[in-house]
């Protein structure tokens, strides 16, 4: 679990599925209303309140974003309400699954090598981005529908790691390289 204080009453949580799994969870288990997701939020919650000295109380505001193959990125948002009970800490929780793959490479060198993969099983689409010295690949929804995502997922694995970075930030702070079928480009520019 990977925790970082975003503002004075914001911050953000990321678990991996490995994380999940070693809490006795699966990403399915969280859609349901279930004793033990409760009981992963309220340790998340004073782990968090311990790790970053922040002081729980009143409101909070949580967004949990499941994130295809890298796992849950979760914002918790501290409103200052008054709460008559000090002892009480009411959650609102709101979920939200993305369907698009990202990941980062340290070398562009890996990015030709995966594409030379992808483009075995009929991948042709994606983008590239370039952003604080890092290669991203991103695929979105439409662009692995009716392949075997897990497939994808193990190729993709094999050359870069899986990134918690949104395309949001990709698109405002990152320099597009190739825009759609990067690995058709990246094929016709690097593999013979």
């Amino acid at each position: 679990m990977r925790l970082e204080r975003l503002s004075t009453n914001q911050f953000k949580i990321f678990l991996t599925f490995d994380d999940l799994i070693e809490r006795g969870l699966t990403k399915e288990d969280l859609w349901h209303d279930l004793p033990r997701v409760h009981a992963l939020f309220h340790d998340m919650m004073y782990e968090a309140s311990d790790e970053l000295g922040f002081e729980l109380e009143g409101v909070l505001l949580v967004q949990v974003h499941l994130l295809q193959a890298q796992g849950m990125s979760v914002i918790v948002t501290q409103n200052h309400e008054v709460v008559e009970d000090d002892e009480y800490v009411e959650m609102k929780v709101t979920l939200d699954e993305s369907k698009e793959l990202i990941y980062s490479f340290y070398d562009f060198e890996n990015i030709i090598q995966v594409c030379s993969h992808l483009e075995q099983i009929g991948i042709r689409g994606g983008s590239i981005y370039h952003m604080d010295n890092t290669y991203y690949m991103r695929f979105n929804e439409t662009e692995v529908l009716g392949q075997n995502r897990e497939h994808i997922i193990a190729i993709m694995s094999e050359f870069s790691s899986a990134s918690i970075i949104t395309s949001y930030r990709l698109e405002e702070y990152g320099k597009r390289i190739m825009e759609n079928n990067a690995v058709e480009q990246v094929k016709n520019y690097f593999i013979k």
